[in-house]
């Protein structure tokens, strides 16, 4: 099967108009159906449009032949942030259907996501309720915004994910993420992690709760157990560097809770897609984005 845009977008469309998306309710249908918007959705960031004015300028003319009505910005904003529900469910649907759903490996992380850069912004956000200031270690920098949790398989495909305010600490985090989804692990199955997730209650919970193995680079205050991990610890920081550097994560655009909620899932959704296309058409690497991005 040829791998390109308009064949992913085809593909999806169908998956999810029958595995995810609810039937038609009496009346009239919506010009814009839930599938064509997900499609819709993820074009845009495919497609490097952080703008949803001139993505849909563009969408016109590139994908008139797949999309018969598009609707006008406002109507799209409006539409994708009430999807933030829908896109998490089907970023679900998509990873219950690749093979290393099965596999014994989960990948752990948190990663900030920057919603502002200047005071005078911060004052005026409708964020200030959640959102708060945190500190990037990777980068040496402090930012405003949340931090994005991320469970995913090897190659990448996520699993679930929430935002959390950057003072929390990522172990109560995660914690509570896996809770919430313990569903998704299986006993037996190891959880990678870094150094931020060290801590005796959070292995205890990995260990008791869930029944999995947590593995993590040594801390240089306790003794050697698994040394640095630093070749395998570089896959979900792989995972992270396509959310930001190829699909935008930090131009999400997003204004309110909802906005950053789904723009967020947005990204994640596309990335899902791509791995999920790429296990179906045989792709050599599953995370390669090269084939959808023109």
């Amino acid at each position: 099967m040829t791998r390109n845009l308009d064949t992913l977008l085809t593909a999806l469309y169908v998956f999810c108009d029958e595995h995810v998306t609810e039937p038609r309710r009496i009346g009239r249908p919506p010009k814009l159906g839930d599938a064509e918007l997900l499609c819709l959705a993820i074009a845009q960031v495919l497609l490097g449009f952080p703008s949803a004015r001139h993505w849909i300028r563009f969408a016109g003319s590139r994908l008139d032949h797949l999309f018969p009505y598009l609707p006008k910005q406002s109507g799209y904003n409006k539409r994708l942030n009430r999807a933030g529900p829908l896109i998490s469910r089907t970023i679900q649907a998509l990873a219950a259907q690749v093979p290393s759903w099965h596999d014994d490996l989960r990948l752990i992380d948190s990663t900030p996501l920057p919603c502002a850069a200047s005071r005078e912004t911060v004052k005026r956000s409708a964020l200030a309720a959640t959102a708060g200031y945190g500190y990037c270690r990777s980068h040496s920098r402090f930012f405003w915004g949340y931090r994005l949790y991320l469970v995913t398989t090897a190659e990448g495909m996520p699993l679930t994910w929430c935002l959390a305010r950057p003072g929390i600490g990522e172990r109560e985090v995660m914690t509570a993420l896996l809770e919430a989804d313990h569903h998704l692990i299986r006993a037996g199955q190891v959880i990678l992690a870094d150094k931020g997730f060290a801590g005796k209650e959070f292995e205890s919970f990995v260990t008791g709760r869930l029944g999995a193995h947590l593995l993590r680079p040594d801390r240089r205050d306790e003794k050697p157990r698994h040394g640095r991990l630093a070749r395998v610890r570089q896959w979900i920081e792989a995972v992270i560097d396509t959310l930001k550097g190829q699909l935008g994560l930090e131009s999400h655009g997003g204004r309110t809770e909802v906005g950053v909620f789904a723009r967020t899932g947005q990204r994640l959704l596309a990335l899902a897609a791509v791995i999920w296309h790429n296990w179906e058409t045989g792709a050599p690497v599953k995370r390669s984005l090269i084939a959808y991005d023109h």
